[in-house]
């Protein structure tokens, strides 16, 4: 059991802040938003289903779930360009799965 010092939706939250996003709460997922692009954030702790809808959207995870979550999304295949971030319990994070749409 991991020792979670700040929730995921917060570490999501933050990442696009801090990459300079624009970033507007919208009950349980994010919008961020710079020049030109709007990504839909999802923190992916807890969704039960594949969100239908969103150009772009990235998948915030702990690092430990990506493959799973990778897994998901590719057996759903939904009409959008998606990536999958996986974060670890200090804050880092990495793009760990991406797919553009086809």
């Amino acid at each position: 059991m991991r020792a979670v010092t700040k929730r995921l939706d917060e570490k999501a939250q933050s990442i696009f802040a801090d990459l300079g996003y624009a970033v507007t709460d919208r009950g349980g997922e994010y919008l961020a938003e710079r020049k030109w692009r709007a990504v839909h954030v999802t923190p992916a702790e807890t969704f039960d289903e594949t969100p239908e809808s969103g150009e772009y959207r990235c998948f915030v995870t702990w690092t430990e779930d990506v493959p799973d979550l990778e897994t998901r999304l590719e057996a759903a295949d939904p009409d959008y360009e998606w990536a999958i971030m996986g974060v670890d319990d200090e804050g880092d994070y990495e793009v760990a799965s991406r797919r553009t749409s086809a």
